[in-house]
């Protein structure tokens, strides 16, 4: 299309460029705020600490509850032998008598 001065303007959408628009070259290194990454390396340090100490606790508690169990079986049984060694002498004592 021409117009009466002799400059042509071209009235066509421009062709798109697909591959810059889809990787429009961004930087794979990013600048990192010192202060910002040490504060969510400290958060980060903080929650794994306190998952590792819960998870040590709850190992802790189980052994405790492991040890109090046994040491339950093991008076309860005493406690029956005691009763049974009591019931045989009484019963052999009245025999004799």
């Amino acid at each position: 299309m021409a117009f009466s001065e002799g400059i042509e303007v071209d009235f066509t959408f421009p062709v798109a460029d697909a591959e810059g628009e889809l990787h429009t070259g961004k930087p794979k290194n990013f600048p990192v705020d010192p202060v910002s990454d040490d504060v969510a390396s400290s958060k980060e340090l903080k929650e794994k600490a306190e998952v590792e100490k819960k998870e040590v606790e709850k190992k802790e508690a189980e052994m405790k509850d492991a040890a109090q169990t046994l040491k339950s079986v093991i008076i309860i049984s005493s406690v029956i032998v005691v009763v049974a060694a009591t019931i045989f002498a009484v019963t052999k004592k009245l025999k004799e008598t």
